[in-house]
C-alpha cells in the first residue's frame, strides 16, 4: 500500500523536531532559557510544548502515547524529551498502520485547556494538520529566538529531509 501524503507529512513533522532537538543538545543551560518576544516560551520548553502536543494529538486521534503527556510548564532534561518524541515517532507509525485513518472520523474533544470551555466535535483531518501546522509554527519560533541572539538554526525544510530520505535527487 502507498503512503499516504498526510502520513509523510508526520514523519517530516517528526524528523523536523527530532533536528531540531538534538541541533539544541549542543546549546548550554542558558541559551536553552532564551526566548524573544512574539514567540511561545524558551527554547527548551517550546520543545516540550512540541512534544507534548504531538502526545496529545496521537491520543485524540486514538493512539495511546504516554499519561502523562509531556508537561510544558517545568524544564525537563532534553534527554526526556526525545525519549518522549520517539514514542510519538512510534505512534505516527502505529496509527497508519494496516487500514488508514478516516479523516471524517468525528473525534470527541472533551478535555479542554480551560475547563469553562465546552467539550467540542472535529473532524480527524483537523486533527492530522494541526498536528503538522502545529510543529512547524513552533518550531520557527525556536529558529528566531536562535536568529535573535546570534546562534545557528538548522535547516527543517522539506527539501533537507526528501534528499536525507531519497525523494529528491539529481536527474539522470
Amino acid at each position: 500500500m502507498p503512503t499516504s501524503a498526510i502520513h509523510r507529512q508526520l514523519r517530516h513533522d517528526v524528523w523536523a523536531t527530532a533536528r531540531l532537538l538534538a541541533h539544541c543538545r549542543g546549546l548550554t543551560d542558558a541559551q536553552l532559557g532564551l526566548t524573544t518576544p512574539g514567540t511561545y516560551g524558551t527554547i527548551r520548553r517550546t520543545l516540550q510544548h512540541i512534544v507534548g502536543a504531538d502526545e496529545d494529538y496521537l491520543k485524540k486521534l486514538g493512539i495511546a502515547t504516554v499519561d502523562p503527556l509531556l508537561p510544558d510548564e517545568e524544564d525537563l532534561p532534553l534527554d526526556r524529551t526525545a525519549a518522549e518524541l520517539e514514542i510519538v515517532r512510534t505512534a505516527v507509525e502505529k496509527l497508519f498502520a494496516g487500514k488508514e485513518p478516516d479523516p471524517d472520523r468525528v473525534i470527541d474533544d472533551e478535555k479542554r485547556r480551560n475547563p469553562k470551555d465546552p467539550p467540542l466535535e472535529m473532524d480527524a483531518w483537523m486533527m492530522l494538520t494541526q498536528f503538522v501546522h502545529h510543529g512547524s509554527d513552533h518550531r520557527a519560533h525556536i529558529g528566531t529566538i536562535l536568529g535573535a541572539h546570534g546562534l545557528d538554526a538548522p535547516r527543517l525544510d522539506i527539501w533537507r529531509y526528501g534528499n536525507e530520505i531519497g525523494a529528491l535527487r539529481e536527474k539522470r
